[in-house]
């Protein structure tokens, strides 16, 4: 038995934990790296030769590139952060107030609807007094009324 083996008490706990910790570091240097590259393209008062220059900095010399770039910008990260996510979030909330009231009808809407309902003879001036005291005070739609689906006979 010439060849060396190695087994696990050959590699001593200590060595694991500061080979886990190195490791650990490594991933940690990456993401500080990638949000610094973000940041870079987030920021909007900074001038596109500004941006040039950043990121030359932290792809030729990445380790004080970064550094560099926490120490004179790291301030302002979280903030542009904490911007961008308010605006996502206040887009959001636009877009599902709009999408949840594009199935409803503005009161304006509904008194058009009744008027021409009104003015085609389907419903009586009282039917549609009552119709437009709903529609104003806010208790539903005329179609939920059930006065637009009712036709008089003459």
């Amino acid at each position: 038995m010439s060849a060396q083996t190695y087994l696990a008490y050959d590699y001593p706990l200590l060595s694991v934990f500061w080979s886990m910790l190195l490791f650990f570091l490594w991933i940690m240097w990456f993401v500080l790296l990638f949000r610094v590259v973000v940041d870079i393209f987030r920021d909007d008062d900074m001038s596109g030769w500004a941006k040039a220059g950043w990121l030359v900095l932290t792809v030729l010399l990445p380790f004080l590139g970064v550094f560099v770039y926490v120490i004179a910008r790291g301030k302002n990260m979280g903030r542009r952060e904490t911007a961008q996510a308010r605006a996502q979030q206040e887009e959001f909330n636009t877009y599902i107030r709009e999408t949840a009231a594009g199935g409803r009808n503005s009161s304006v809407d509904e008194l058009a609807k009744l008027s021409e309902i009104r003015s085609r003879g389907d419903i009586t001036d009282e039917e549609f007094r009552k119709a437009k005291d709903l529609v104003l005070t806010g208790h539903g739609p005329a179609e939920h009324s059930g006065l637009t689906s009712r036709t008089t006979h003459r």
